[in-house]
């Protein structure tokens, strides 16, 4: 029987893609206002590294949830602004290893500071219960859909 109690047209990828686009577009904000030029989609490239460098370009895009290309144009851009480089991996040439630049390392407090006050002020009036039933709910969403068989999809 189905669950679902949403409202015809109400679905739960419009609110949390609503959600989401509202917190990137405030998180850019804030970045501009603070005179970092670099996108949220660089930031999240980013924000993975900073949590384990010399990751591959496909671990990138693993972790990020984007294609090939996407990361390949991303990691590109981030290169030219001389926040990464790319460095072939000793076991399989083929292979590039992302690392990190002085210049990436001196925008992570500031950035992740900037995504704590963007996250403070999406949640305001939002009960720490609330966030953790949220957070509950989409994990179980992302859990049902992601052990699907593709054949069903």
């Amino acid at each position: 029987m189905p669950n679902n109690q949403f409202k015809k047209g109400e679905l739960y990828s419009f609110i949390t893609g609503k959600a989401s686009t509202a917190i990137a577009r405030r998180l850019q904000k804030n970045f501009k206002q603070s005179g970092i030029e670099v996108t949220i989609e660089q930031w999240s490239v980013l924000y993975h590294l900073w949590k384990q460098e010399g990751q591959s370009q496909q671990q990138l895009c693993d972790a990020t949830f984007r294609d090939k290309p996407s990361i390949t144009r991303l990691v590109d851009n981030l290169e030219k602004q001389k926040l990464v480089k790319r460095v072939p991996s000793k076991e399989d040439r083929r292979i590039n290893l992302i690392y990190l630049t002085k210049e990436a390392l001196s925008l992570q407090e500031k950035t992740m500071a900037l995504a704590n006050k963007t996250l403070n002020e999406a949640l305001e009036g939002v009960t720490n219960g609330q966030i953790e039933i949220a957070k509950e709910v989409l994990q179980k969403v992302y859990d049902n859909l992601s052990n699907l068989p593709l054949t069903d999809l």
